[in-house]
C-alpha cells in the first residue's frame, strides 16, 4: 500500500521537488494522511537506527562522559562504531561534543536539550519492550 502511496508521489512530483522537501512533495500531492505520518517516523527511526544510539543517548542522559568512559559503558560497541555514532548524533543536534584546552586536551560528549526530548519515548520504547519480552518469550501461548 505504502509502495503505490510513494510511487504516486514520485510520479507526479518533479525529482527536484522530492529531493528539496519530500514532506512537502507529499502535502501538495495530497496522497492522503498516510504519508504524511509516514516521513517523520521514517525521519526519527533513521536518526536512531542501529543498535548503539540509544543505548549512547541513555549513557550520556545519566551525566556527560569522555570518549573512553562511553567505550566502557556502552558494553560491546568498537570505538570506531562509537566515533562514527556520535558524530552522526551530533550533526542530528541530540549530543554536544566540547573540546577542553587542557594537556592533554580532553573531549566530553553531553546530551543537548534536543537530545533529552527524546527521553519520553526510549521509556516507552523500553516499556513495549517489556511487554513484547513476556509476552513472546514467556506468556507465547497467549497471541
Amino acid at each position: 500500500m505504502y509502495t503505490s502511496i510513494l510511487k504516486e508521489i514520485i510520479s507526479f512530483m518533479p525529482m527536484e521537488t522530492l529531493l528539496k522537501n519530500p514532506m512537502e512533495a507529499a502535502i501538495k500531492n495530497e496522497t492522503g494522511p498516510c504519508i504524511t505520518h509516514i516521513l517523520p517516523i521514517r525521519d526519527a527511526l533513521d536518526i536512531l537506527s542501529g543498535k548503539w544510539k540509544i543505548p549512547i543517548i541513555v549513557a550520556l542522559c545519566v551525566h556527560k562522559r569522555r570518549f573512553k568512559e562511553l567505550h566502557r559503558d556502552v558494553t560491546g560497541i568498537t570505538a570506531k562504531m562509537l566515533s562514527k555514532e556520535l558524530k552522526e548524533l551530533e550533526v542530528n543536534k541530540l549530543v554536544k561534543r566540547t573540546v577542553h584546552d587542557t594537556s592533554p586536551v580532553t573531549v566530553e560528549y553531553s546530551i543537548t536539550e534536543y537530545g533529552h526530548s527524546l527521553w519520553p519515548v526510549i521509556r516507552e520504547l523500553r516499556d513495549w519492550g517489556l511487554k513484547h519480552r513476556d509476552k513472546i518469550i514467556y506468556h507465547p501461548e497467549e497471541a
